[in-house]
């Protein structure tokens, strides 16, 4: 997913919270803390201006009654449960967590802290909620899951139209990322279909 793509679902999930931060946020001069679970690297300072514009037209100016605390895994996946552990002892108001690895080690992390998945795989094929209908807990939020399975299939049958000789497909996934892994798995019924997986 890229960069602008979760900033613009990260401002869309907090406005989904906007109320009660902005109810705190009038109770006696409080700053909420906003804290931010990313896989990668720190997010370069241009793409954060239409994040902090996001805020400020729902009533939130950093450094006056919002701060934001960023964690960034910067790819190392077992860095997610300490940063995780980390946002929990700052006592932020709420965790956004971009991904379904940072998202599970923020589940690990606090049961009360509402939660703001962004760009997660299936939240309930990784358990992350009970189910859509229903999701229960703290974790809230936005899924890129609807529609995978036959997004993939279709770009499988694009493939094959385009290069009808094809026999078989390699296909990159991280299996350290639960959300990969159950997109690679939703791949197979379509791949067998078109005739593209080794026999």
């Amino acid at each position: 997913m890229r960069l602008r793509t979760i900033v613009l679902l990260v401002i869309l999930a907090l406005g989904i919270l906007a109320t009660p931060l902005a109810a705190d946020a009038q109770q006696a001069g409080k700053v909420s803390r906003v804290g931010v679970l990313l896989p990668r690297g720190p997010v370069p300072v241009p793409a954060l201006e239409p994040f902090r514009q996001g805020l400020r037209d729902l009533g939130h100016v950093e450094g006056k009654n919002i701060a934001i605390e960023y964690r960034y895994a910067e790819g190392k996946f077992e860095r997610l449960p300490d940063l995780a552990a980390e946002l929990v002892r700052l006592k932020v108001d709420l965790i956004v967590a971009g991904a379904t690895p940072p998202a599970l080690a923020a589940q690990k992390a606090t049961t009360s802290i509402p939660i703001v998945i962004v760009g997660v795989g299936d939240p309930v094929e990784s358990g992350l909620v009970s189910s859509l209908a229903r999701p229960g807990g703290n974790i809230t939020g936005l899924s890129w899951f609807a529609g995978v399975e036959e997004m993939g299939g279709k770009r499988l049958q694009l493939l094959k139209e385009a290069v009808p000789t094809a026999a078989r497909v390699a296909v990159m996934w991280d299996p350290a990322n639960p959300a990969e892994e159950l997109w690679f798995k939703q791949l197979q019924p379509s791949a067998r279909a078109l005739g593209l997986v080794r026999k």
